[in-house]
């Protein structure tokens, strides 16, 4: 009996260790749970939507609007046409303007150039802009330029250097509000022009003649004589390219936003792999995701070094509305 009692005890042992073992190897508490890949991009495209603003006209008149910004747009009906032919009735326009570091952010739309041999730089932005015509859901082309009154005040006054960028976007790209812009400068065709004198209200202004619609953007390229160097940024674990972004905020470049466009599954780093920043700068990280139907993001100060990391930490980051991100965003030096 003796021998049983101690038999049975030694089992219950045995099973007791056992699923203790169990229990420990299950434990996932300390995981930290990441937004879905789709969550983001329905935060961005939220983002996006909100920046859009409407306009109306008649085809057969020329459209002339002025923007939330005090921008003025002025479209000839007769430039419209769909499927090659011209257009008759109302037209549907559809635009968003960005000029500032905060706008770029939650419309993805970064100031990056294209380089002659492909590599991207900075660009100081005097203004970028979405336009898009519609007519009963149905696409519209230009024929001929329209015209953008651009207040050069809205970007800190007149810069000559400025010149006439257009959009492009990724071949993978999916969704347009959710694409990688890539801004090549326009050059080919002399009626796409910038020209510099007063505006309506005698003002100083950017005189902007395209004839796509699209993203077009009024830059010019940081310049900064200081050797240059990559960038890489860690983050914390679980998230990556799909579920967050990392962009670059030149300390008193309040018009333009660097982007990270490229993520090392391998590293788990972020990078600006073009070599293109200059050492010495005084800048701030600014990491992106969402949590909740929030933004989730985290901004940090950083000087460069040569080949340096900077890592975001779990502790640096912080949720809020859209209208907290931008607020910090616009603090920012």
């Amino acid at each position: 009996m003796r021998n049983t009692k101690q038999l049975l005890a030694s089992v219950l042992l045995f099973f007791t260790l056992l699923i203790g073992c169990n229990t420990d190897d299950s434990d996932t508490s300390g995981v930290q749970e990441r937004a879905t890949p789709q969550a983001f991009m329905a935060l961005k495209q939220t983002a996006y939507e909100s920046h859009i603003q409407n306009f109306r006209f008649d085809a057969g008149t020329i459209g002339s609007f002025t923007t939330d910004k005090g921008v003025q747009l002025t479209i000839n009906g007769a430039c419209l046409s769909k499927n090659g032919a011209a257009v008759n009735g109302m037209v549907d326009i559809n635009l968003v303007e960005v000029f500032d570091r905060s706008g770029m952010l939650t419309t993805h739309k970064p100031t990056m150039g294209q380089l002659p041999n492909g590599d991207r730089a900075l660009l100081i932005s005097g203004g970028a802009f979405s336009i898009e015509a519609e007519q009963n859901g149905e696409t519209l082309t230009l024929t001929c330029p329209i015209q953008l009154i651009v207040p050069s005040n809205l970007t800190g006054g007149t810069d000559m250097a400025m010149t006439l960028w257009q959009g492009g976007y990724d071949d993978d790209c999916d969704a347009i509000e959710q694409c990688d812009v890539v801004w090549e400068e326009i050059t080919e065709n002399v009626a796409e022009a910038i020209n510099f004198s007063q505006g309506p209200d005698g003002e100083p202004a950017y005189y902007a003649y395209f004839s796509n619609f699209g993203w077009t953007n009024i830059d010019r390229f940081y310049t900064d004589n200081r050797p240059k160097t990559t960038l890489m940024v860690a983050v914390p674990q679980g998230f990556n390219d799909q579920n967050s972004v990392v962009y670059l905020s030149y300390d008193g470049e309040p018009n333009a936003l660097a982007y990270l466009d490229t993520f090392d599954s391998n590293t788990q780093l972020f990078s600006e792999h073009y070599g293109q920043i200059p050492i010495g700068l005084d800048c701030h990280i600014i990491f992106a995701s969402t949590d909740n139907g929030q933004w989730q993001y985290a901004i940090k100060q950083a000087t460069i070094s040569e080949n340096g990391t900077i890592t975001i930490s779990e502790t640096d980051l912080q949720s809020g509305t859209e209208a907290q991100l931008t607020a910090a965003i616009t603090g920012l030096p």
